[in-house]
C-alpha cells in the first residue's frame, strides 16, 4: 500500500466534513484509493493497524456502516470491537460521557460512535483522548458517507468536480447525508439542487448553498447525478405527508426522470433504499446506478480514516479536532 510519509494529518477525530482543508480532503480520497486496491486483491488484508484498537459504539440500529467500519478495521489488522445501546450501560441510565471515559480507560487508540442525538460526537471528541468518528450523529452529520459519495463520484469524474451539477431528491429534512454532502460538494465546485416537497424541506433551507425545488421534472434537467434519500416512514406519524401513493407518483426517480439529465447520468443512494418510493426498481438495478459502488467505496473510505486518526503521530490529550 502507498502511502504519502511526508503528509501531516493533523486531526484527531472526524467530526464532519467542513473541517477538512481541500489538500486534506484530497490525501484521504487518494488514501482510500489506495485502500480499494486492498480490497480488489484476492487476499483483502492489510498489517498497518496491527496491535491497534477500535471500538464500534453504536447507539442507533446500524448495518451497513457498522458492518463496512468493522471490515475496514479487521482488513487493516486492528481490533476491533463492537458495542451497541443495548448491551451498554447506557441501557441502565448510565452517561454518554461516563461509558465513553469506561471505554477509554480500556485504551483504545479510535472510538466510531452512531448516536441519536446531534453533537454526540463533538462531545465524546472534548472528553477522549483517542480518536473519534462520527459514524451519524442525529440529522446532524454523516461525514464518512459523504466522503464516500464524492469518493464513488470521482471514480466516475475524475478530479472534474467544478461544474457539474448533482440533485438530491427526497426527505431532505431528515437526513445527515444531505447536510454534510452539500458544503462537501459544494467545496468542490458542484451545482447542488435539493427537491423534495415543502414539508420535507429542512428549516433555514433558504440559506443553503443550494437550488431549491418541488418539481422533479424540473430538477432533474440537465443534471449529471441524481443522489436519492430514503423516505423516512417513521416521520410520516407526524402527517408530514398526506398519501404515500402522492409522494411516489410525483418524487420517486423513474427512467422518465431520467431521460431529462445529461447523457451518463449516474444515480446514487445512500441505502437503504426503498423501491417504488425512493426510486424505480427498473434504475436501481441499471448500469445507471453505482449504488452498489457506494457500498465498496465505503470500505476503503473507513479504512483511510481509520488509518489516518490511528496512524497519527502526534496525538495529544486535547488534540484538535
Amino acid at each position: 500500500m502507498q502511502h504519502d510519509a511526508f503528509f501531516h494529518w493533523r486531526h484527531k477525530d472526524l467530526l464532519d466534513v467542513d473541517q477538512l482543508t481541500r489538500e486534506e480532503l484530497f490525501h484521504l480520497l487518494d488514501t482510500a484509493a489506495n485502500m480499494h486496491e486492498i480490497n480488489e486483491r484476492p487476499v483483502k488484508k492489510a498489517p498497518v493497524l496491527k496491535g491497534k484498537s477500535i471500538v464500534l459504539f453504536f447507539a442507533e440500529p446500524s448495518t451497513r456502516t457498522k458492518t463496512s467500519f468493522d471490515m475496514a478495521g479487521k482488513r487493516l489488522s486492528a481490533d476491533t470491537f463492537a458495542l451497541a445501546k443495548s448491551g451498554s450501560s447506557l441501557q441502565k441510565g448510565e452517561s454518554l460521557r461516563d461509558t465513553a471515559l469506561t471505554l477509554q480507560a480500556m485504551n483504545p487508540d479510535v472510538i466510531v460512535l452512531r448516536h441519536s442525538s446531534s453533537g454526540a460526537a463533538r462531545f465524546l471528541a472534548e472528553h477522549l483522548r483517542c480518536g473519534v468518528v462520527n459514524a451519524g450523529d442525529g440529522w446532524h452529520a454523516h461525514p464518512t458517507q459523504a466522503l464516500l459519495d464524492v469518493f464513488s463520484l470521482r471514480r466516475v469524474w475524475g478530479d472534474d468536480f467544478a461544474g457539474k451539477t448533482l440533485l438530491i431528491l427526497g426527505d431532505a429534512a431528515h437526513s445527515r447525508v444531505c447536510r454534510s454532502n452539500v458544503p462537501l460538494l459544494h467545496s468542490l465546485g458542484v451545482n447542488v439542487r435539493l427537491c423534495a416537497p415543502r414539508t420535507l424541506l429542512p428549516a433555514g433551507v433558504e440559506n443553503w448553498p443550494a437550488e431549491v425545488f418541488t418539481d422533479l421534472r424540473r430538477a432533474v434537467a440537465g443534471v449529471d447525478a441524481v443522489m436519492c434519500l430514503r423516505l423516512q416512514l417513521e416521520r410520516q406519524q407526524a402527517g408530514l405527508l398526506p398519501d404515500l401513493r402522492e409522494y411516489s407518483k410525483r418524487f420517486c426517480l423513474a427512467p422518465r426522470h431520467m431521460e431529462l439529465a445529461a447523457p451518463g447520468a449516474r444515480i446514487l443512494h445512500p441505502g437503504p433504499f426503498l423501491r417504488g418510493l425512493d426510486l424505480s426498481s427498473e434504475l436501481a438495478d441499471s448500469p445507471q446506478a453505482i449504488i452498489l459502488n457506494q457500498v465498496a467505496a465505503g470500505v476503503a473510505v473507513r479504512m483511510a480514516v481509520l488509518f489516518l486518526l490511528a496512524t497519527r503521530q502526534d496525538a495529544t490529550p486535547n488534540g484538535e479536532c
